[in-house]
């Protein structure tokens, strides 16, 4: 009883979460098992899983899956590099290190839609780009001015996810290298081991369940990311991912039961990545915990 009565004051929160989140995902559930087209609401029928042989056999679903997996590597693995290069820097002491994280931590910051459309218009803009515009000002009047989005649209989605990801990479590891054990350093020092050595054999060791965290959050983020993908380059020029051609199937195809039937394996692919993520982070808490 003193139990129910401690529980109780959260009871109401937990039935708002179930309202706000379960209840949207049994209706997209539900829907996904019906042909359904907002066009022809009288035509709806339901289908089983006929919705899910047509997502997975699916030519233009198979591309984005493949886009996806691109994006998401390729902005996940830079990332990482960057943070650890930058978490490696600001583990070091030097006049003005508060300035410089701070800095480092404000595209993290800023809002997806903002940064994507700052990338768009202030960077990759050809005319009053600023990328062009240093090119200009380094080469003169005979410098290239490429159309940056429209010569490498998945270049431009990847450079500004890289460039809102990569401080929440580098605070990861951050804190990942302030947690080494500094006794073990200072007797490798000792040894006479050298910077590179007690990198490789110390630091990065140590490091590996940061990596993973950050990998696997990074991967959870951009597997679902839409804005920059949306704003950039509206889906275009082999730019759509998952996430986009869910959009494009709903509001603009009106083919309810098909796009509920891809978010349903979005979310299934979600759940699986996060799982993964969870038992990392417990087993790095239990790992400290020991330590």
């Amino acid at each position: 009883m003193k139990a129910w009565v401690t529980r109780a004051p959260l009871l109401p929160a937990l039935v708002f979460m179930i309202i706000v989140t379960q209840l949207p995902m049994v209706a997209t559930l539900v829907i996904s098992f019906f042909d359904w087209n907002a066009l022809y609401p009288e035509a709806r029928t339901f289908d089983w899983f006929a919705n899910y042989a047509e997502v997975l056999g699916d030519d233009a679903l198979r591309k984005s899956v493949f886009t996806t997996i691109v994006l998401t590597v390729v902005v996940v693995l830079v990332s990482l590099v960057l943070g650890l290069l930058l978490a490696l820097l600001l583990d070091r002491t030097f006049k003005g290190r508060g300035i410089v994280r701070t800095l480092l931590i404000a595209p993290f910051l800023v809002v997806p839609v903002a940064a994507a459309l700052l990338w768009k218009h202030v960077l990759y803009n050809p005319e009053y780009g600023l990328f062009n515009g240093v090119l200009h000002w380094i080469f003169g009047d005979g410098a290239a001015q490429p159309d940056w989005v429209a010569e490498m649209p998945l270049g431009a989605v990847e450079a500004s996810l890289i460039w809102q990801w990569t401080p929440f990479m580098m605070l990861i590891l951050l804190a990942g290298l302030q947690s080494r054990p500094s006794d073990a350093i200072e007797a490798a020092r000792i040894d006479g081991a050298d910077a590179w050595q007690i990198f490789r054999y110390i630091t990065f060791p140590h490091l590996r369940r940061y990596l993973e965290l950050g990998g696997l959050l990074g991967t959870i983020y951009i597997v679902q990311n839409f804005d920059a993908v949306f704003t950039i380059t509206s889906g275009g020029l082999g730019t759509a991912n998952l996430p986009y051609t869910i959009y494009q199937t709903f509001y603009q195809g009106h083919e309810y039961g098909l796009a509920s039937a891809a978010g349903v394996l979005v979310v299934i692919g979600s759940l699986i990545i996060a799982t993964v993520a969870l038992r990392v982070v417990s087993s790095l808490f239990r790992e400290e915990a020991r330590a």
